[in-house]
């Protein structure tokens, strides 16, 4: 095992999101470390894991190295077929999509996402006090993927209890067939996965739920830094600390110059 110094927080997220992953399973996969967990899935234990990209590629070996967007000339390679970027999204809508992978800057306690402004929305959307990358892709993924796993930097700015703007939906407000009512397919967010632990959400009330604590949190820790109350499981447990075989794959052989894992 790794120690504490040895591995990152952007390191132990790559991990988590991996290990969530499994095997012959259809991913849409988002850009930056979905693709970084994409690739560890395939090289540890889901060799037959279907990564699908927006532009279009589905099923590509990414033996050519790591893709630095998703329309890359490295998704296309080996892919079983291209379809495009319309044919991409339906195929998750046609229900083909086992998980969608996506990130963003906010996130409340029913895995709603914002990625598009920081401000009062409707006033400030011209002006926000941030502008956000915005959606690409990532609403479409939410809406129509079977599951969707979440990756979100976790303090309390970012886990707040009322999004500025909601990019990519989740359980909305967490009511009984919210999703369906809206027009939507799939069970929504699946796992969210943090810089402090795993979480899942309660079945009835679509409330998030703390799985997992990463070494050196607990749950009162994970609590004090998240903007709302959050359901903890009973059997809550430590998610054990990446191995050098995990993280060497990382640094030396899926992202060697760091394209989107940061060095400490």
């Amino acid at each position: 095992m790794t120690t504490a110094q040895d591995y990152t927080a952007q390191e132990i997220i790559i991990v988590a999101g991996a290990k969530v992953l499994e095997d012959n399973k259809i991913v849409f996969v988002g850009t930056g470390l979905p693709m970084v967990a994409a690739l560890l899935a395939i090289r540890t234990h889901a060799p037959g894991l279907i990564p699908v990209f927006e532009a279009g590629a589905v099923g590509p070996h990414l033996k050519c190295g790591l893709p630095v967007s998703v329309g890359d000339s490295k998704t296309f390679a080996g892919a079983a077929y291209l379809k495009g970027l319309c044919g991409a999204f339906e195929l998750t809508q046609r229900g083909f999509a086992d998980y969608g992978f996506i990130g963003g800057a906010e996130v409340d306690m029913y895995g709603n996402l914002n990625s598009t402004m920081i401000g009062k929305y409707p006033e400030d959307y011209k002006k926000p006090k941030v502008r956000l990358p915005g959606s690409g892709g990532a609403s479409d993924m939410a809406a129509s993927c079977e599951r969707t796993i979440l990756i979100v930097p976790h303090d309390k700015k970012k886990f707040s209890p009322k999004l500025s703007y909601i990019t990519s939906p989740g359980h909305l407000d967490g009511s009984p067939n919210a999703r369906f009512n809206a027009g939507m397919q799939g069970k929504g967010p699946y796992r969210v996965i943090t810089t402090r632990g795993i979480f899942d959400f309660e079945e009835k009330s679509h409330r998030m739920r703390l799985l997992q604590t990463f070494p050196g949190e607990t749950v009162e820790s994970i609590q004090e830094n998240t903007g709302f109350e959050l359901l903890v499981a009973d059997n809550v447990s430590a998610f054990q600390p990446p191995t050098v075989e995990e993280i060497r794959l990382i640094r030396e052989e899926i992202d060697p110059t760091g394209i989107f894992v940061k060095r400490a």
